[in-house]
């Protein structure tokens, strides 16, 4: 059995393992960076710690989030610090069985199917296993 926290972002219901997460936080103020790529919204403070925010609807080529909407921060850990992804609602921490991962659906396109790495059927709707590494990891 393995742990996902979960959250959702647009349409989609996501997790990661809970052994990447440092932390989950309400939405924080941020520092926009100039020049830097789209995906990236900005900096963080968090209690002096400076952590880049990558907004996950940008990432995940999907639509802007409602005008004002107030997004949450899942804390990636990394080898070089805690990363942000901003997403839309905080879920709960799932337990999951190794059985019951499958491939990534045929009908998931785009960026979403590459940076996916399984699926999990619930009886309400379907999770889908976010690869932080390659989320993280922004294109040239």
């Amino acid at each position: 059995m393995s742990l996902f926290c979960t959250f959702t972002v647009d349409r989609f219901f996501f997790g990661v393992a809970v052994g990447q997460v440092q932390e989950v936080i309400r939405h924080q103020a941020m520092t926009r960076v100039p020049l830097a790529r789209p995906e990236v919204r900005g900096l963080i403070n968090l209690r002096g710690q400076i952590i880049t925010a990558i907004d996950l609807r940008r990432r995940l080529g999907l639509p802007a989030g409602p005008e004002g909407a107030r997004n949450m921060n899942v804390l990636i850990k990394t080898p070089d610090g805690a990363i942000s992804l901003l997403v839309d609602q905080i879920e709960d921490v799932l337990e999951v069985s190794a059985e019951s991962i499958e491939l990534p659906p045929e009908t998931l396109q785009g960026d979403v199917r590459e940076l996916i790495t399984g699926a999990c059927k619930l009886k309400d709707r379907l999770l889908l296993l976010l690869d932080t590494g390659k989320t993280i990891e922004l294109p040239a």
